[in-house]
């Protein structure tokens, strides 16, 4: 009997003064979802909750049920706390304040 092919995944998270990078073994056939659940991060990780959580591949965002190809690096995004356009607004505010 031939034995089935692993793929070969990373997962990646960030969050302030925390990097992870974890290299996971899974089954062809294999979602996002179910490969982040396989590498207990989420169990470790008590900010990620994928409910809220957007998750991607190499930068592009995906939905939970994406089916995994072998080499890919699925990334958790934390969400934002902060609009970029309004900070951007503010800091353009700030520094026509600090010329005048």
């Amino acid at each position: 009997m031939a034995e089935v092919p692993h793929l070969q995944v990373q997962i990646c998270y960030a969050a302030p003064n925390l990097q992870i990078l974890r290299d996971l073994e899974v089954a062809p056939g294999c979602t996002i979802q179910q490969a982040i659940i396989a590498s207990g991060l989420a169990r470790e990780q008590p900010d990620i909750d994928l409910s809220v959580c957007k998750v991607g591949i190499f930068g592009k965002v995906k939905p939970l049920e994406t089916v995994l190809r072998d080499r890919d690096r699925i990334e958790i995004y934390r969400p934002l706390i902060a609009d970029p356009k309004q900070s951007r607004r503010r800091r353009a505010i700030h520094k026509e304040q600090s010329a005048a």
